[in-house]
């Protein structure tokens, strides 16, 4: 039972993913979105731990230390900021040597419609266009290290658009924004890695 209630989740997910990166003409990005979640790595594990109101990976993380699924997912899906961090030594800021780089913003606008779709599936009917936005809050302080500055402005524009003006006008500049040029597909910089 828990399989099939993971399957349906997962797969709505899925669906209201797809609708918005579509809404806004990311058609490879819709279809494409969470495929990893249906290979057996993620997907056994999503229903071992299948609650309904929240991501299974945060129960395998609390039984065991670390989600398995979660590291195989990051890993292979570009929406994910923590997919975009990579190693620079040159950088003087970091203590680790791990540095956030840009996110292209194809791959801003899937993450975008993905907290969206989070937010749907886990409020159900008490969702609200603010839910993305308050919930993006809650974990800024521990990840705003991980996100690259333009990343972070970028996601956070458009969680207050959201938020404040609703999902129409929001879909709406988001098209006219990349009809106008105005993302990025991985910028080249004249300076180290991890410059700002």
């Amino acid at each position: 039972m828990p399989a099939w209630k993971h399957f349906k989740t997962i797969s709505y997910h899925k669906y209201l993913v797809m609708k918005g990166c579509f809404a806004v003409g990311l058609y490879r990005q819709g279809l494409m979105h969470d495929l990893s979640k249906y290979m057996p790595a993620e997907f056994l594990v999503g229903a071992r731990y299948f609650q309904g109101n929240r991501s299974p990976n945060n129960a395998e993380r609390e039984e065991k230390g670390y989600s398995s699924a979660w590291l195989h997912h990051k890993g292979r899906n570009r929406h994910h900021y923590e997919y975009w961090i990579d190693y620079c030594a040159e950088d003087p800021s970091s203590e680790t040597g791990m540095v956030p780089v840009p996110m292209p913003d194809r791959y801003i606008i899937e993450m975008f419609m993905d907290r969206i779709a989070a937010s749907k599936v886990y409020n159900g009917k008490s969702y609200s266009d603010g839910d993305a936005l308050a919930y993006y809050k809650k974990g800024i302080r521990k990840m705003r290290k991980l996100l690259h500055p333009y990343t972070r402005r970028r996601l956070e524009k458009l969680l207050l658009m959201l938020a404040r003006e609703g999902e129409e006008k929001t879909f709406a500049y988001i098209r006219s924004t990349r009809r106008n040029g105005y993302h990025i597909e991985i910028r080249k910089k004249s300076a180290a890695c991890g410059a700002r």
